[in-house]
């Protein structure tokens, strides 16, 4: 949406307000205060008519006016833009020229360019953007509820007797058809990785998963939830007719640029059935180790033991740290016409090239311990197994490792050390666990910072007080110094700079866009291999781990924080334990 500034440079250029001192007088004390967005505050205390005020936005930017409080959209036209897309960003479409292959939209936000071109990308058609009033958008998004509603009343009238074949037509109804549409293009368009939706007493939620955080994007009518499950399931290939069983299934979108698959899981829960979605783009950028945010102290460790022939690279953490982006990062990297390289995975979730990938199926007895004994006789080089969840599956790998292969693995533990002892508990022999172990990866996402509205600060004593309970400043502080990433005369807490984002319409107001990891690396040393296999307790490992003097997570999150990456808010969010 338009900044406040730039709604009072408009109404003083415009001379709404009168002369130009007079309207930098009522401004300055409408803000003072005022809690509302400017343009709202002016129109609701009458200072400005509404129209008044968006035909000069529209004037400002060059751009055509139209007014939308009695226009009626064809449904054709007005659902180019979904409706949660719509809602979002403030903008229909209310026209469209096939002759000239172009689109009409009216928006309160002429400078959102990156979803303007996300129209032009999904219908194929030149958007000619025209400013309207917030009246006017408010009528045109009730077009979209007044559809839908009475589409939905057609529902209603046979709902107590809704057979399993009557539900499968009801999913191919134009309505259920554009709710699920809209859903899966918003999510894609936000960078969701996940959609839930979630039955209640009386209405059914739907929220999204963007940069781990989930949030609320839209609530349905609860006599909806029944044909979207259905429509789902169809897309998914499940049985319509179940509702008491949890079903597991995946379908995948095709547009011009993209093809992105859904993995889908159904649970009956006590109101329904919830559905949680996870998007895959089948077509993902390979990261480098440096992109994903590996420091140079460990990239360097990393890239010495994955030219190995033979061992095991470990990646920790828990369940959406990152792990298999990582992996695959690391497979990319081996990956060449002179390995044969094998993957177990649970699912696969992108497709490599010229990499042999294969998917689990415990309910044909195809585990990760039958798969990987399978592995070891198609003459591998490297061996990629999704988790080691099992002290079978543990025992294969160390010995695949063991008999000159390069074995990649994850598991779920806190940190790099405490792997370690993990593998022990598994009932695998602390000799093999010491001489097969190369290198501990442990990682965690941040949130970064939103470069269109990122700002500087200082910490004031009341956040010094309170980071001092959650680390220890000085180390902090000695850390930061040791890898000159601070001069002498930032030593002090209190003198250095940090960063946070202000919350902008590119970022949803959240401060945050995108995500990268934080990591600590622990290289098996012959020290350290030595007290694992002489059965060393983990406080003795751990003493040899801080004679090492590795970055730890949260050193590397610091180091983060300070370049104006993420926040100390989100490294300390996702490092405590």
């Amino acid at each position: 949406m338009l900044t406040d500034d730039k709604i009072k440079k408009i109404i003083i250029k415009s001379n709404l307000l009168g002369s130009s001192k007079d309207a930098k007088d009522i401004l300055t004390e409408a803000e003072k205060n005022n809690d509302k967005d400017l343009a709202d505050y002016v129109i609701e205390k009458k200072l400005i008519n509404e129209s008044s005020l968006y035909e000069s936005v529209a004037k400002y930017f060059n751009l055509p006016f139209v007014n939308l409080e009695s226009k009626k959209i064809d449904n054709i036209t007005l659902f180019l833009v979904p409706e949660t897309s719509a809602q979002e960003h403030q903008t229909v479409a209310f026209n469209v020229n096939n002759d000239k292959k172009t689109v009409d939209l009216a928006t309160l936000d002429p400078e959102n360019i990156e979803f303007f071109e996300f129209i032009h990308k999904k219908t194929s058609l030149e958007p000619i953007i025209h400013i309207c009033t917030p009246n006017g958008l408010k009528k045109a998004l009730a077009q979209f509820h007044t559809d839908t509603q009475a589409e939905f009343k057609m529902y209603d009238k046979n709902r107590q007797d809704i057979s399993e074949k009557k539900l499968t037509e009801m999913s191919q109804e134009l309505p259920i058809i554009r709710i699920v549409d809209s859903l899966l293009e918003q999510a894609f368009y936000e960078k969701a990785s996940d959609i839930h939706i979630e039955p209640e007493e009386k209405e059914t939620k739907v929220r999204y998963r963007i940069d781990g955080i989930l949030s609320n994007v839209m609530t349905l009518p609860k006599k909806a939830h029944a044909p979207i499950v259905a429509r789902i399931k169809v897309m998914s290939n499940l049985k319509v007719d179940e509702h008491r069983l949890p079903q597991d299934g995946r379908f995948k979108i095709y547009n011009k640029k993209n093809k992105i698959s859904f993995r889908v899981s159904i649970i009956p829960v006590i109101y329904g059935e919830k559905i949680v979605m996870r998007l895959l783009d089948e077509k993902p950028g390979i990261l480098s180790l440096e992109e994903i945010g590996l420091q140079p102290s460990s990239l360097e460790i990393v890239k010495k033991n994955i030219k190995k022939p033979h061992g095991m690279i470990l990646i920790t953490g828990p369940t959406g740290s990152g792990k298999t982006t990582t992996l695959y990062t690391v497979i990319n990297i081996l990956n060449s016409p002179k390995v044969n390289i094998s993957t177990i995975e649970d699912p696969i979730e992108y497709n490599i090239p010229h990499v042999n990938q294969s998917q689990v199926s415990p309910k044909i007895g195809y585990t990760f311990a039958n798969g990987l004994r399978a592995f070891l006789r198609q003459d591998p080089d490297i061996i990629m197994v999704g988790e080691i969840r099992d002290n079978e599956t543990a025992e294969i790998a160390i010995h695949a490792a063991l008999t000159g292969h390069l074995v990649l693995s994850s598991l779920h533990t806190n940190d790099a050390l405490t792997t370690l002892p993990r593998l022990l508990e598994m009932n695998v022999p602390p000799f093999l666990v010491a001489s097969t172990t190369n290198v501990i990866i442990a990682q965690r996402l941040v949130r970064r910072i939103c470069k269109n509205c990122i700002y500087s600060y200082y910490l004031d004593k009341k956040e010094i007080e309170q980071l001092k309970k959650d680390v220890d400043i000085e180390k902090i502080i000695q850390m930061l110094k040791n890898e000159k990433i601070i001069s002498k005369k930032e030593e002090g807490i209190n003198k250095l700079l940090f960063y946070k984002g202000k919350g902008c319409p590119e970022c949803g107001n959240s401060g945050y866009k995108g995500r990268i990891g934080i990591y600590e690396t622990l290289e098996i040393t012959p020290e350290l291999a030595k007290l694992i296999a002489g059965g060393a307790s983990e406080s003795e490992m751990r003493k040899e781990e801080e004679r090492q003097n590795i970055l730890k997570m949260i050193e590397d999150g610091f180091i983060k924080a300070k370049a104006g990456i993420t926040t100390i808010e989100e490294v300390l969010r996702v490092t405590k334990e």
